[in-house]
């Protein structure tokens, strides 16, 4: 499933239109990411080392580094075209970055050994993970984080009961529609829906309710573990080793 996700995002035309389709589809990804960023305790002085597991185009790991102007990051991500569109984003900030291309699930191929991060992040990258690989890669992450280091993951859920999903995939459609005018993929609703529909199972989308997200965080060793906002299907969820 992992490996459908990352081939989906080797598509020249999903690739181009991401970060413009996330202003439609999911339009407070900023806002999250500006709640990660308020939760973690550093200073803007502090040279914070940081992983990015799918870093994606770039959006959460640019964020950080304007943040933290002497951090650097290890940014991962299976999807070339994705890489190569973060490097871009991120210009300058990009000395400051090293990328690593390959199946985030496989960190310990990917990383030196015993390389230490501060913390460590995720923005709508690990919801194409089943529980069990989910928990299994926060473990690997969690044994890369120094004493103290935190764990921070942006990225949607499903809701526990089905007619609260019906409800909530109801809220959602209509805001695409109203965000989307004039564009000819989201005319109304039976259109959005199937759009959703066709490009959820072509990248492999397998989120998981709250309370196994929450569940997962904690099987992998990781403590203080909490939901630090949420609104609807989207999550900021964390912890600290």
């Amino acid at each position: 499933m992992v490996e459908k996700s990352i081939a989906a995002y080797e598509t020249p035309a999903r690739v181009k239109s991401y970060d413009a389709d996330m202003e439609i589809m999911h339009p407070n990804r900023e806002k999250m990411i500006q709640v990660a960023l308020e939760v973690l305790p550093f200073s803007p002085e502090q040279a914070v080392r940081a992983l990015d597991l799918g870093v994606g185009t770039g959006y959460f790991t640019e964020r950080f580094l304007r943040r933290f102007p002497h951090a650097e990051v290890c940014a991962v991500d299976g999807a070339a075209a994705m890489v190569e569109l973060a490097a871009a984003r991120l210009g300058p900030l990009a000395e400051r970055v090293r990328f690593l291309l390959g199946d985030f699930r496989e960190l310990s191929r990917l990383l030196a050994d015993n390389e230490p991060f501060d913390v460590a992040f995720s923005s709508y990258a690990l919801h194409h993970l089943g529980r069990d690989d989910k928990t299994v890669l926060l473990r690997q992450t969690r044994n890369r984080l120094v004493s103290g280091g935190w764990f921070l993951n942006a990225d949607i859920l499903v809701a526990e009961s089905p007619e609260v999903e019906r409800r909530i995939q109801e809220v959602r459609v209509s805001g695409i529609v109203q965000r989307a005018a004039g564009d000819a993929r989201f005319t109304d609703a039976k259109a959005t829906r199937g759009f959703l529909d066709r490009l959820e199972a072509a990248d492999g989308d397998r989120p998981l309710t709250l309370q196994e997200d929450l569940q997962a965080l904690r099987a992998a060793g990781l403590r203080g573990v909490t939901v630090f906002w949420l609104e609807y299907r989207e999550a900021v969820c964390g912890g600290m080793k």
